[in-house]
């Protein structure tokens, strides 16, 4: 999102771009989380989800924004702590002090953290604006990096690129001084990502990308679909939806997550405000999350009203006094209702040993709910490259796969083995790549092994 001074060009041109205040200030104690149903973050825990919100570390001396954060909510984004001005003000030289607070304030009461943002044309502190070319790249290489590395552990998702297509019809790239330094570096960006953690889950981030039909919707998802069939790493697609009457909540929401979905990537709601907090509308948006197996949880983009880079237009949950409104109402009946609740299987939390040269390792995550699954396998290649892959895994009685993507198979029940395909054999030494399947059944306890040629 950018920064307060742009939002009269936003309302100008009523385009759709993210905002907060960058400040500092100090993290306070106060009330803990209330019991399952009676809170949003209490009430999507219990359907393996998340509800968040944005965060500014110099709201947080603020005693009625943070019993409401602490109450309420199990995940937060960093508003503007993270970003490129924020993290790197001069070259080579960075400064966590603001984002670090958010971390610590949330990880110490049990809330996840998202990480906003690691390469975005905007937001660019002067040095970084003044380079272009090779020397651009690296520079942006070197700060997904470093700022990658530091959070390593910590944050849960990284949008590891923010807002990189353009508005309009055309479904171009945005022209940016990132993008002048060739294609492919939004692919360069993920990848150093990966470098710098293997298990947090990576995020393509945009806005203007809610509705199906739209030529930046598609071209995003060309881009998404690409990158999975050819062993890129990306987990995850965000979807701010800062929904107004300018760009209000399109009817097929739902068909524009669960396509991404199907792609074998999990969806976000990242940014979300609603002008006039319609509560009809904040409902149907968390239903839309619910009824998308791998739409993990749902992000506000700030508290109160106040908090609001969109103030005047009232979008959030609650008033700027800090009373809910009718729409938290009914996010919260939402959650509550939800008829097909998942449980959420968190990735491996331990580290198998490194394989041997010209060997591999797999290691799975599952997203379960009521009778059905998803799978994903990280395939890791050991000191030495690998030209192919083959991962077995003993499906439970009763689990039958349904759909796969990213590699072949050689039944639907039982003793499964999995085979690369074209695009995603060759693997460098200590790289990845990932393949999944959605099954009916019961997951149980999946262990897979990996044999490589």
């Amino acid at each position: 999102m950018s920064r307060a001074t742009w939002k009269a060009a936003w309302r100008a041109a009523l385009a759709l771009v993210g905002a907060g205040s960058l400040a500092v200030g100090a993290a306070i104690l106060l009330a803990g989380p209330a019991a399952a149903g009676t809170t949003l973050g209490a009430s999507a825990a219990e359907k393996g989800r998340y509800f968040g919100t944005a965060v500014a570390a110099n709201k947080l001396s603020d005693n009625t924004y943070v019993t409401i954060l602490n109450r309420e909510f199990n995940s937060v984004t960093p508003e503007n702590e993270m970003k490129i001005d924020a993290t790197e003000p001069q070259q080579g030289q960075f400064s966590y002090g603001a984002a670090d607070q958010i971390v610590n304030h949330a990880r110490s009461r049990g809330m996840s953290v998202r990480g906003h943002t690691l390469a975005w044309h905007s937001q660019q502190p002067g040095w970084m604006q003044n380079l272009s070319g090779s020397t651009l790249r690296q520079a942006m290489l070197n700060h997904v990096t470093q700022v990658a590395t530091h959070f390593r552990g910590q944050v849960v998702t990284w949008d590891v690129v923010n807002e990189a297509f353009a508005d309009g019809g055309s479904g171009a790239r945005r022209d940016s001084n990132l993008q002048r330094t060739g294609n492919d570096w939004i692919e360069a960006a993920f990848r150093a990502a990966r470098a710098a953690d293997a298990t947090v889950k990576l995020c393509y981030n945009d806005y203007n990308t809610d509705d199906w039909s739209h030529a930046k919707t598609q071209a995003v998802y060309a881009m998404v679909r690409d990158f999975k069939q050819r062993g890129v790493p990306i987990d995850c697609v965000g979807f701010q939806s800062h929904f107004n009457s300018g760009s209000p909540y399109p009817g097929n929401y739902r068909t524009t997550l669960s396509s991404f979905a199907a792609l074998g990537v999990d969806v976000q709601i990242t940014e979300l405000d609603i002008e006039g907090a319609s509560a009809a509308t904040y409902r149907s948006v968390v239903e839309d999350c619910l009824a998308v197996a791998r739409c993990n949880g749902v992000t506000v983009w700030g508290i109160r009203d106040s908090d609001s880079w969109r103030a005047s237009q009232t979008p959030l949950l609650f008033t700027s006094g800090g009373a809910k409104k009718p729409a938290y109402d009914a996010v919260l009946a939402a959650l509550n209702n939800g008829t097909t609740p998942p449980t959420t299987t968190p990735p491996p939390t331990t580290t198998p040993p490194p394989p041997g040269p010209g060997a591999c390792t797999a290691a799975v995550s599952v997203n379960q709910w009521t009778g059905g699954f998803v799978a994903t396998v990280r395939v890791t290649a050991g000191s030495s490259a690998i030209t192919s892959w083959t991962v077995t895994i003993a499906l439970p009685s009763g689990a039958t796969v349904t759909n796969a993507w990213n590699a072949s198979r050689s039944a639907d029940t039982g003793t499964t083995r999995w085979t690369n395909v074209a695009y995603n054999g060759r693997v460098g030494a200590g790289q990845s790549t990932e393949f999944g399947f959605q099954a009916n059944g019961t997951a149980g306890s999946l262990s897979p092994t990996c044999a490589a040629g």
